[in-house]
């Protein structure tokens, strides 16, 4: 299968354990839950809740070990963000472009990348909409 805007194919990834053998991770299930809040009332992204586990306390995958994912933990504690972290980071890249692109009219190959990363930012909110994350009449700003 193609990348969506490029005609190249996509790496492969490395695939986890079928049966991860977790007895190494020193923490409870409470304990960690206690973290993952700490963490995002902080103002901490989820992706970088996950490094901060893996790399700082030895939690291979939350999921794993808790049995949920940390948005769903954030879900349960009503902590998740209002705007989904990809579509932000979306949003702040457009936001960017934008601001680029004033300095500089001439900038045709920008020009094209901005109307991609909008395109992407549509479909998104288009999926976040469906499933219910997002308000119906949410607009990005």
């Amino acid at each position: 299968m193609a990348r969506i805007h490029a005609r190249v194919k996509g790496k492969s990834g490395s695939t986890k354990p079928a049966v991860a053998d977790l007895s190494f991770v020193k923490l409870k299930k409470e304990e960690i839950v206690k973290l993952i809040l700490k963490m995002a009332k902080e103002d901490v992204s989820l992706s970088k809740i996950g490094l901060k586990l893996r790399d700082t306390y030895g939690i291979p995958s939350v999921k794993r070990v808790v049995g949920k994912s940390i948005s769903q933990i954030l879900e349960e504690n009503n902590v998740l963000p209002e705007i989904p972290e990809d579509l932000n980071s979306l949003i702040v890249r457009a936001k960017a472009l934008k601001k680029h692109l004033e300095h500089h009219k001439k900038d045709v190959h920008n020009k094209r990348g901005l109307i991609l990363l909008e395109s992407k930012i549509r479909r998104l909110t288009k999926y976040y909409k469906k499933n219910g994350r997002l308000p119906e009449n949410w607009r990005s700003k």
